[in-house]
């Protein structure tokens, strides 16, 4: 097992775990922080999914912020304890890679990588509404992908200055959308409010006659689509000094602070709702534009919307950063097509360019082709997050796997006697939370909208296995694997 020593430096921890970083540690503490918190991002998920969710399950959705929030406090527990041991870039491949093995690694980064690529696509893809109302274009299909796509030439132009401006600009765009969404919530509490908080237990007839459990879990999709985020953390971990101590605390607090803000800007968009059964029926099928242009007026509407492109475009700029730091540490280890370019780093923006590339070039795609369905962005959503739940579940997974192995957690933070069972209860939300997702809910539609995210999920690992079985890239790399486990040291699959 790796042991910690508490009075090493930084780099001298990482040349123990068998890495030489050339990333230059100039994130700050709030700056990590700042970077999951945009990343998990409150205004984001909220507006995103606002009217879906209410059409879906009435008022009482906003309880899944409270559900998923805690049960992804609990992985988030689990990831202080893995990047305080293991504080390498890229997040949950190299701690899959320690925890188990080669091949698992394997399948968690690509897993991972594809989901945040995807990810990318959606919240730039949600983005393109607000930014096409704001240079007063009709948000069609066709302006929306423009618009999202401008979105991410933005975000990628933003990471390529390098480590200090990525910082910066997290900060900025945490202090903007903390305030933005604190203004725009008092507001509409204080001069906009048309229901008191006994709604928030009233389903106003959503999910039909029948147990109201259906419909709570299908709108459930807005708490499970806020809370992750705070993953990236980790994944810069080869970016902030003291990263055993500074980054378990910047993961909890973006549970603690995101969620909040998340929870408080849903409240006072419900509590503005002028007809929640107009949303419920579909005759209201953008209840949060109407809200805001009706609580601040069309000037007042544009500067909020403004705001809020902040949150889409500082999300976006994360999701990049994230997505480049895990590719480039796949391909440091050489562990997958291409690994050539896409290990290469500027020494001079201490950036991994070719990743930060890719990680703007596939979105983009995915974007142009949702052209092709109807419904993208719901689609888009659903297959993102089940690929970030596969991918950490993977992972809280393997950590159970290790610690009923003789795993010990050995960083700076660790949870003691209460690891175990606080591993199990993350691995139980995680599964319940994917089931949920691929649940089929609209029988009377054709199968393939029932079964889309679990096809595409099924895809995904399907060519991974393909790729890993033919190529098997998990060969290539002497970096240490499976050594968390003394017994396992050497034995590695």
């Amino acid at each position: 097992m790796t042991q910690i020593d508490s009075a090493l430096s930084a780099e001298d921890r990482l040349k123990n775990l068998g890495y030489t970083s050339e990333f230059k540690r100039d994130m700050s503490p709030w700056a990590n922080f700042s970077l999951g918190f945009t990343y998990l991002s409150p205004v984001v998920s909220t507006y995103t999914l606002f009217g879906v969710a209410l059409a879906l399950g009435g008022p009482p959705m906003i309880w899944s912020f409270v559900v998923a929030g805690i049960g992804q406090f609990l992985v988030a527990l689990i990831f202080g304890e893995l990047v305080a041991q293991y504080p390498v870039a890229g997040g949950v491949y190299p701690w899959a890679r320690r925890l188990w093995g080669k091949r698992w690694a394997w399948m968690t980064g690509w897993v991972y990588m594809i989901a945040l690529l995807v990810t990318i696509a959606s919240v730039s893809y949600g983005a393109g509404p607000y930014l096409a109302t704001l240079l007063g274009y009709t948000a069609n299909v066709g302006n929306t992908v423009l618009c999202a796509i401008a979105i991410i030439v933005v975000s990628t132009l933003i990471n390529y200055a390098g480590t200090k401006v990525l910082s910066w600009a997290a900060i900025f765009g945490f202090a903007a959308e903390i305030v933005g969404a604190l203004v725009v919530g008092i507001w509409l509490l204080v001069d906009n409010r048309v229901h008191g908080l006994g709604v928030l237990f009233d389903s106003f007839g959503a999910g039909g006659s029948g147990s109201y459990l259906p419909a709570f879990f299908a709108a459930g999709i807005i708490g499970l689509y806020q809370y992750y985020g705070f993953e990236a953390c980790g994944d810069t971990a080869e970016e902030v000094k003291d990263p055993g101590r500074v980054i378990p605390k910047a993961m909890r607090r973006t549970i603690y602070i995101g969620g909040a803000a998340a929870t408080f800007a849903c409240l006072s968009l419900l509590l503005a709702v002028p007809d929640f059964g107009k949303v419920i029926s579909g005759e209201d099928a953008d209840p949060v534009t109407n809200i805001l242009t009706n609580a601040f007026g069309p000037v007042g509407y544009k500067i909020v919307i403004g705001v809020v492109l902040i949150s889409f475009l500082s999300c976006t700029m994360s999701l990049q950063a994230a997505a480049s730091r895990l590719t480039y540490s796949y391909a440091r280890d050489k562990m997958i097509f291409g690994h050539r370019a896409l290990a290469k780093f500027n020494p001079k923006r201490h950036i991994p360019p070719y990743a930060l590339a890719l990680a703007g070039v596939i979105p983009a795609v995915i974007v142009i082709a949702s052209m092709l369905s109807t419904n993208a962005l719901d689609k888009i959503v659903s297959f993102a997050t089940l690929g970030i739940y596969l991918g950490f579940q993977m992972v809280v997974f393997a950590a159970l796997r290790a610690r009923l192995k003789g795993w010990t957690p050995s960083g700076e933070f660790t949870l003691g006697r209460w690891g175990l069972i606080i591993n199990v209860l993350a691995l139980a939300y995680g599964v319940a939370a994917m089931v949920n997702m691929v649940w089929p809910r609209t029988p009377d539609g054709p199968w393939y909208d029932n079964y889309v995210v679990i096809l595409s999920g099924t895809l995904v690992v399907g060519i991974g296995l393909v790729y890993m079985l033919i190529a098997k890239p998990f060969g290539h790399s002497d970096a240490a694997a499976g050594d968390a486990v003394p017994a396992l040291t050497g034995q590695a699959k």
